[in-house]
């Protein structure tokens, strides 16, 4: 039988999305105490995802060990499972976590060794991509907050199908959504029902929800700083745009909380605005 027909395996390439840890210190016990502090209230955020340590934030004369990292993540269980590198993949490249390719935050793709990248946001060589928009990694199984930092999102729940109406730009959920489930959009989403604790709405565009926001709300997931969330009863678990994402660790004002709002990103800042609908 031809190698190729075998019933048992296929090898093919392909991209699949994982999180990225963006390392910007070589501080191990400084990183280990603000990792805990900042999940140790939602420690199900970061539970047995994909994660590659990214270590392209790092000056050319730093280094880390990547395999204490490693251990840190296991820690509050995220699974590494390999490193992001630019000028640093000679000293990565010794540690037994494979070089990954990634996407960076604005599209371009960064390889080993290619010093080129640059984001656009800050001006910085390198900067990566935050957790809410996933680095596109060469290797991989597949799976997709106080501000500033990664948004996370736990292992999909199997759950009843959800009834669609799509169009090219926009999907339209016309159902609630319970405890588990999860909606993906490559462009805006609108949600017409109610999205329950432990339910995600996640996509690359805009989120209009016209229902309480309970769950998670996660716009603009490649990087789009423009995307915005609209709902008409703000109570949610979690919000993000472009990764910028905030919790219920931090109370929302009074103002905002339970009425109908309008979130958007102003200078990497969640900026949260009552509508006006009379």
């Amino acid at each position: 039988m031809s190698p190729k027909k075998s019933p048992f395996f296929e090898l093919r390439s392909g991209s699949v999305d994982t999180l990225l840890f963006v390392v910007k210190t070589t501080d191990l016990d400084a990183m280990r105490a603000e990792l805990t502090r900042r999940f140790e209230a939602t420690p199900e955020f970061f539970a047995n995802d994909v994660v590659a340590i990214d270590v392209r934030r790092l000056a050319d004369n730093e280094s880390v060990r990547l395999a204490d990292i490693a251990q840190l993540l296991d820690s509050v269980r995220m699974r590494p499972v390999g490193v992001v590198a630019n000028a640093q993949q000679t000293w990565a490249a010794e540690s037994a976590l494979p070089l990954l390719e990634a996407r960076d935050r604005r599209g371009a793709v960064s390889k080993p060794g290619d010093e080129g990248s640059t984001d656009a946001a800050s001006g910085t060589s390198g900067a990566a991509p935050t957790a809410d928009a996933p680095a596109q990694a060469s290797l991989l199984p597949p799976d997709v907050p106080e501000s500033g930092s990664p948004a996370a999102l736990e292992p999909a729940v199997a759950a009843e199908p959800v009834r669609l109406a799509t169009s090219s730009q926009t999907m339209v959920v016309e159902k609630p959504l319970r405890s588990g489930q999860r909606i993906y959009a490559k462009g805006d989403l609108v949600v017409l029902g109610l999205v329950s604790y432990g339910a995600e709405v996640i996509a690359e565009g805009n989120i209009h929800i016209y229902a309480p926001l309970r769950g998670r709300a996660l716009a603009g997931v490649q990087g789009n700083h423009d995307a915005r969330i609209f709902c008409t009863c703000l109570e949610p678990e979690l919000i993000s745009i472009a990764g910028i994402y905030r919790t219920t660790e931090n109370p929302l004002p009074s103002d905002v909380l339970g009425k109908p709002v309008q979130i958007w990103l102003e200078e990497e800042k969640l900026m949260i605005e009552p509508l006006r609908l009379t």
